[in-house]
């Protein structure tokens, strides 16, 4: 027998829960009756597709709206442009191959596999040219890992712009790589005493290239052939990229065809007069590859409105920080004026994306949504004034700052800044 005073609910108690529920249970059963979407569908009476009618499955035309979304106005042409993922659509972690944000240089490159080499060459005591099928039989290795184009956030720079987090935060992807260790590729090679650093440099037009040093390239750089378990897409570097894991995304190089050993960085273009931090003096930081500490909120947000009215609400988002993993984000309804500790949900592995969740009760009352992560190194992600106290206004990259969204009683959210 169960005494009633101990600890924890009593049979009584049961009982009148489970007579409330009965009751719940009936009277959703009489509005159930009376809904006409209860009624027979056409779904529901006739054979669908068989087992052949789409060999690669496709999501439902009901999703169609799912997908990425470019703002036309950001650069000049599209073959040197950029697409977001719809964060505000997904959960989970892990982004799906055909939802996966674009960035090209000059396009998406072609390449047939059977023809591609990848070259190592340089500070080496033994220059490779290897195919694909050689590549293929180094020992193999699977992580996940998030790619974040350093652009994220930077329209958001000098105040609030793009009206969504599909397009404020969704230069952003988080999936699990099958390749090769790059250190085990360049042992292949050898190494000379001198090389320092590496050059890795895509089949694409735009012939891009970035200077890694090589104590990140020996570290836990993958050369990867696959994604989500199946071949790179095309416009994700096919048939094998570069993986440089927390680090700003122009170095995963896509199409990668050669990688040659030097003494010195390049100083090429995209570490010039590209991709370097300009602060408010004039001078401009060189060399900042690692991703910061970031969260943004996914719901709701602009895209995301809230639809059901007053009542339980579930909150979600994701953070991220290239130097480990995130164990807290706290959240804010009230912009600020007070913190709550979301719920971690999910895997959580470093330098890759992690989900959080925070449920409450919404009154109707406007509310102003923030989030704010914290990662395993300790590092708080900052405000938006915070960051420019340091940074200053002129820069385009490495923008981590707090995000906002401002919720009005109807449901509808808009960006906006109150840091």
């Amino acid at each position: 027998m169960t005494d009633e005073n101990q600890t924890g609910p009593s049979r009584r108690a049961f009982l009148t829960g489970a007579g409330a529920v009965a009751a719940g249970t009936l009277a959703g059963r009489a509005s159930a009756q009376t809904d006409p979407a209860i009624a027979i569908h056409p779904w529901m009476q006739e054979l669908g597709d068989g087992v052949d009618a789409a060999p690669y499955g496709m999501p439902s035309p009901h999703e169609a709206d799912v997908k990425r979304r470019t703002v036309e106005w950001l650069t000049a042409d599209p073959v040197s442009s950029i697409n977001f993922t719809p964060l505000h659509d997904l959960d989970g972690t892990i982004t799906p191959n055909g939802l996966c944000f674009e960035r090209h240089h000059s396009g998406v490159a072609r390449v047939d596999p059977a023809q591609h080499r990848l070259m190592i060459h340089g500070l080496v005591d033994k220059p490779l040219v290897l195919t694909m099928e050689d590549l293929k039989r180094f020992p193999r290795q699977n992580h996940v890992y998030f790619l974040e184009c350093a652009a994220n956030s930077g329209m958001e720079w000098r105040g609030s712009q793009l009206n969504g987090c599909q397009f404020t935060h969704g230069m952003i992807h988080n999936v699990m790589y099958t390749g090769v260790p790059l250190r085990l590729v360049l042992e292949e090679a050898g190494i000379k005493p001198e090389g320092k650093w590496l050059l890795a440099e895509g089949a694409d037009a735009a012939a891009m290239t970035r200077s890694i040093p090589m104590e990140k390239a020996l570290d836990d750089c993958l050369v990867a052939f696959k994604m989500n378990g199946e071949a790179l897409r095309p416009e994700q570097g096919y048939p094998v990229r570069l993986v440089v894991p927390g680090w700003e995304g122009n170095m995963w190089v896509k199409w990668l065809r050669r990688l040659e050993v030097g003494d010195q960085p390049w100083h090429h273009r995209e570490e010039t007069s590209k991709y370097t931090d300009l602060m408010a003096d004039g001078v401009a930081r060189r060399f900042t590859w690692e991703m910061d500490a970031k969260s943004v909120v996914t719901s709701p947000s602009p895209q995301a409105p809230i639809t059901h009215g007053p009542g339980p609400t579930v909150l979600t988002g994701l953070a991220w920080s290239g130097r480990g993993t995130i164990p807290r984000v706290d959240v804010t309804l009230d912009g600020g004026i007070t913190w709550h500790q979301a719920r971690m949900d999910g895997p959580s592995t470093p330098k890759a994306l992690h989900r959080f969740y925070y449920d409450f009760e919404w009154d109707g009352k406007p509310l102003l949504l923030q989030s704010r992560a914290h990662d395993s190194t300790g590092y708080v992600q900052p405000t938006k004034n915070a960051l420019r106290e340091i940074r200053g206004e002129n820069s385009i990259y490495h923008n981590n700052g707090i995000q906002t969204w401002a919720v009005d009683a109807d449901g509808k959210a808009e960006n906006v800044e109150i840091s």
